[in-house]
């Protein structure tokens, strides 16, 4: 795996993200409690929350009644952004609306007529990561209800060598430990079964090998750990 790579896994890995919990793998690769994931036919979902802003998120920062102060910003590793006028302003997480009503706040003793709006430009918070036998290793934006076999495809599809019996979803539980499930594409991508196809969720890490993964537990402790090129940050041990 590059460096560039390297250093995408460890941002996406330390991200600070709530992740659903989930039952594990068992052996042979097979999905206890598969019906807690929703299929592409559940229609009972409730809205989707609103956006917060995320660390590593790229700003538009837009005044229509003062356009000389227009600026696109990305969110610091501290979660603040850097103005003119008002200096720095907790961004993250924060909704863009939020976000919105303190800046025209903020600038309304500056300005005399703040007319401020707050543009996602790119939500590095929505990111996954998709890595091994596939066309375009690299990060996938999660748009939507974006399933696994979507998320595949947006990384150029599985290649020839891709074990497809047995690619590997790694997330992070609610206690923020990261755990491995075994995903049998197969029945999706033959069209067999295209109603299991699991959802994907932003910070994601699929891994898809060239051959079969003894142990997956053991597998996934190694890739974060050997993906991180510094340990700078602690993992939890599982």
């Amino acid at each position: 795996m590059g460096h560039p790579m390297r250093i995408l896994v460890l941002a996406i890995m330390v991200a600070v993200s709530a992740c659903a919990t989930a039952p594990r793998i068992q052996d042979g690769g097979a999905l206890e409690g598969a019906a807690l994931y929703p299929t592409l036919a559940d229609k009972s979902r409730p809205p989707l929350p609103p956006y917060v802003i995320a660390v590593g998120d790229e700003l538009a920062i837009k005044f229509y009644t003062n356009p000389e102060l227009n600026e696109d910003v990305l969110v610091r590793p501290d979660g603040m952004i850097s103005l003119q006028l008002v200096d720095e302003v907790l961004a993250a997480g924060r909704t863009p609306k939020e976000l919105d009503a303190d800046l025209t706040k903020r600038y309304t003793g500056e300005l005399a007529d703040p007319q401020v709006s707050v543009i996602v430009r790119k939500p590095f918070g929505q990111r996954m990561y998709v890595d091994g036998q596939v066309g375009s290793p690299g990060e996938v934006l999660v748009l939507g209800d974006m399933t696994l076999y979507q998320a595949l495809q947006k990384a150029g599809g599985l290649l020839e060598t891709a074990h497809r019996k047995q690619i590997i979803l790694i997330r992070r539980d609610a206690e923020g430990k990261p755990f491995g499930r075994v995903i049998d594409i197969r029945p999706i991508q033959s069209g067999v079964n295209p109603a299991v196809d699991l959802p994907v969720q932003p910070l994601d890490i699929v891994y898809v090998p060239r051959s079969k993964i003894a142990e997956v537990d053991l597998f996934v402790k190694q890739y974060i750990r050997d993906a991180m090129p510094i340990q700078a940050f602690p993992i939890p041990a599982f």
